[in-house]
């Protein structure tokens, strides 16, 4: 090619340059003056190895976003290569816009340097602090996924995405390049894949690197791509390659998205083979560095020890010519400057990559039009998630037109009972339908794959990029996803200080098919522990609900759909279950996050308080009082739901949190508690440690008992079933000795017997209904 790629090498030099500043320097950023270890960090920290080839890359999107005028994005899997895209918004003038204290010129240029990986500056990750970004890269594997998220419904957007060769190992980056599958090529964006192949992680080679080459296009071609490698360490045949490389990914996009041919498309992608600290020392202390392992972080170190290493940075960064590439005054010189593209087209400032500034309010139906009617507490049975599944059909529905929510799962819609949508949508299929398939398309909104990670990732890139959704999930295999939410938790907690992001909509988690009606499938299926994993975030990004019934099932869903910069998890059966608050009630009880249930309790002060939370809890704790009521009529009972679980936590440990003088008009601080909780016992005792009345608190819940069995027998294994729970109340009143506690203790012999004989549980059991009168 004869293409004079002259101004773009200086570009990439020039961010080769930054990024070297940024791990090594806090002073002398031009080097106007010899280097000396006072100009340099005392600690050294960041990652060099991923970098340069990171600002190859984006210098190579330059050109065919200014050339092509197309609207990129760019995520970068190894997200430590964090100098290089800080360095690159730098370049393109983004970086300044943000924050205007760090201009183009030699003082903006030493801040840039200092604040990097140092003490309350950025960190090195590409981090929520860098423009351009919606994906931070510290943990690796799931950059592809939010490239697809940002690209859904997103026609005219492309996701250039660098997964690097380490990455590429992680077992959700490889099911990750089966997200070609569900982009349409009219509805959706593209993502261009970039693998790039350094060759090495901290201190190994990478797999993708070391199988032969026809191999490595043969597993790429089979996850059904068009791989175009580009392969070299010569900086200007290199940029010849990328860009013919780039102009051909780009023109076959164009092609694809225009035709109506019927097959599925192989998208391009790029295979990129650079040296791992490409232009960096290629020897230190006798010893390769580039295109080795020992360039994956810095490079070298030890400078006040060994001064030559001072002398070997200075060569090293001296080499980039940095007298070409900057003004004495520090500002970048112009033409470097006039290849950045204008405005929105630069991916620092692309408006997808800052997603609250597009997100729309979702259009919501009014909830209450699908409540299930109540007359009596207990009078009737519905199972909660299809009910919920109306309404979400409905919101699908009323939205259709802003094509800006989609649901998730991992093939449990219809399983999980949220069915209804299919009604109006199809599940999200670009691969091969048979006649056998029922409701797949490429126009659908359900997103199901069997891979949580899929749908966790893709999720939170269409959050990010402005849009709403809905993740429904086994209660016991979100854990699957504990550190990818761990990530979102820690960016929403960090974007919320940040003026220039404004709030994204929440991530909804459904969490059904739960512990206690997992009797068909066993111990396997039986975790509700995420909720403990949840509460460890800030106060101000998660919030827990575990409404008791359909209607609190609806009212809470639709706060949490409207709600914005928080995880939301919801937790909720999908069984036939008694339903016991009318629509007015329930939302009355959901505003206030816990209350007294005065159909269910004793008036006046209370001998016991019978406390639940969660669906099959509050079953069991309403039928505990019924036997309480038949076989002890003086005990003097309180029922208490909690809907919201932080409503627990004082007032100054989360916003949801009751003070403590309202919290103790209920749980006045002498009165024994039982409390059937859905999860684990112990988060409960956390939440409430420092309530008044903590020392009378006695948990119920699960305690890692299960099998096969019946659905009550799975109450009983856990101690969580109403005739204990009735014995623990009269045991906790001073009443050990009544004759109550034998019948109570015969009813449990009863059951055993009977499931082990008949298979299922006793009538008694099965055919409960609460009784509103005192015995």
């Amino acid at each position: 090619m004869s293409q004079d790629f002259s101004a773009l090498d200086a570009w990439w030099r020039a961010a080769n340059y930054l990024s070297v500043g940024q791990i090594y320097l806090k002073d002398n950023p031009l080097l106007r003056e010899p280097l000396t270890i006072d100009h340099v960090k005392p600690r050294l920290l960041g990652h060099w190895g991923t970098t340069p080839g990171l600002n190859f890359i984006y210098a190579h999107c330059n050109r065919v976003i200014v050339e092509r005028d197309l609207n990129m994005m760019y995520i970068i899997g190894p997200g430590h290569g964090g100098p290089g895209l800080v360095a690159s918004t730098y370049l393109e003038g983004s970086y300044r816009e943000i924050y205007p204290h760090i201009d183009w010129d030699t003082e903006g240029l030493r801040l840039l340097f200092r604040q990097f990986s140092w003490p309350y500056g950025i960190p090195s990750h590409v981090a929520p602090e860098t423009p351009g970004s919606i994906h931070e890269g510290g943990e690796l594997g799931y950059a592809l996924l939010h490239a697809y998220g940002a690209a859904f419904d997103n026609p005219d957007l492309i996701v250039m995405c660098v997964v690097g060769d380490g990455e590429a190992e992680t077992g959700a980056c490889a099911a990750s390049w089966h997200s070609n599958k569900f982009l349409d090529r009219k509805r959706d964006g593209v993502v261009l894949p970039v693998l790039h192949l350094n060759g090495y992680k901290i201190a190994n080679p990478t797999l993708l690197d070391r199988i032969p080459r026809a191999e490595l296009l043969e597993l790429f071609r089979g996850y059904g791509y068009a791989p175009v490698l580009v392969e070299g360490s010569d900086p200007l045949e290199m940029h010849a390659k990328m860009a013919a490389a780039m102009d051909h990914c780009v023109e076959e996009i164009a092609r694809i998205k225009a035709s109506n041919e019927p097959d599925r498309p192989r998208w391009p992608m790029i295979i990129l083979r650079s040296p791992k600290g490409w232009t960096g020392p290629k020897v230190v202390d006798g010893k390769p560095v580039e295109d080795t392992w020992r360039s994956h972080q810095v490079p070298f170190s030890e400078m006040a020890a060994k001064p030559d290493h001072v002398r070997l940075l200075e060569t090293w960064m001296k080499s980039y010519r940095p007298e070409e590439l900057f003004e004495e005054s520090g500002r970048p010189v112009q033409g470097i400057l006039d290849l950045a593209p204008r405005g929105a087209r630069r991916m620092g400032a692309n408006p997808h990559s800052n997603g609250g500034v597009l997100r729309q309010d979702l259009l919501l139906p009014d909830f209450r039009t699908y409540a299930v009617p109540v007359a009596a507490p207990g009078g009737r049975d519905a199972e909660s998630t299809r009910v919920l599944g109306a309404f979400l059909r409905d919101v699908m529905t009323a939205n259709a037109a802003q094509r800006n929510f989609r649901i998730f799962g991992p093939d449990e819609t219809q399983s999980n009972r949220l069915g209804a949508v299919l009604e109006v949508t199809e599940k999200a299929w670009v691969a091969e339908v048979r006649p056998v398939d029922e409701r797949l398309g490429t126009q659908g909104r359900v997103m199901e794959v069997l891979s949580e990670h899929l749908c966790q990732g893709w999720l939170e890139g269409y959050l990010l990029t402005g849009r709403h959704g809905f993740f429904s999930c086994y209660e016991a295999f979100i854990h699957i996803v504990d550190s990818m939410f761990n990530q979102h938790a820690k960016w929403l907690k960090t974007t919320r200080e940040m003026k220039w992001r404004p709030p994204i909509a929440s991530l909804n988690y459904l969490l059904t098919s739960h512990v206690w009606r997992q009797d068909h499938n066993g111990f396997s299926h039986q975790d509700p522990g995420f909720l403990d994993h949840v509460v460890n975030k800030k106060a101000e990004v998660i919030r827990v609900y575990l409404p008791p019934d359909a209607n609190t099932l609806l009212t809470v869903a639709e706060h949490c759909l409207r709600s914005k910069h928080y995880v939301n998890v919801i937790v909720a059966g999908k069984q036939p279950a008694p339903q016991w608050l009318p629509m007015a009630e329930a939302e009355e009880h959901c505003r206030a996050g816990m209350g007294i249930w005065p159909w269910a309790s004793h008036p006046g002060e209370p001998d016991v308080i019978m406390a639940c939370c969660g669906d099959v809890p509050t079953l069991e704790t309403l039928a505990a009082v019924t036997y309480l009521r038949a076989m002890v009529p003086d005990l003097q009972v309180r029922v208490i739901n909690v809907v919201n679980l932080m409503t627990l936590q004082p007032r100054n440990e989360h916003a949801h949190g009751w003070d403590d003088t309202s919290y103790d008009a209920i749980f006045p601080p002498d009165t024994p508690v039982i409390f059937a909780f859905h999860g684990y016992p112990w988060l409960i005792h956390r939440l409430a440690y420092r309530r008044n009345n903590h020392h009378h608190l006695h948990v119920r819940g699960y305690k890692e008992e299960g099998t096969t069995t019946t659905p009550f027998d799975m109450t009983v294994l856990n101690n969580l079933d109403r005739f204990q729970l009735a014995r623990d109340a009269l045991k906790r009143t001073g009443r050990e000795n009544h004759p109550a506690m034998l019948r109570l203790e015969d009813k449990l012999r009863q059951h055993r017997a009977y499931v082990a004989t008949h298979g299922e549980d006793m009538p008694e059991v099965r055919e409960w209904r609460w009784a509103p009168t005192l015995v």
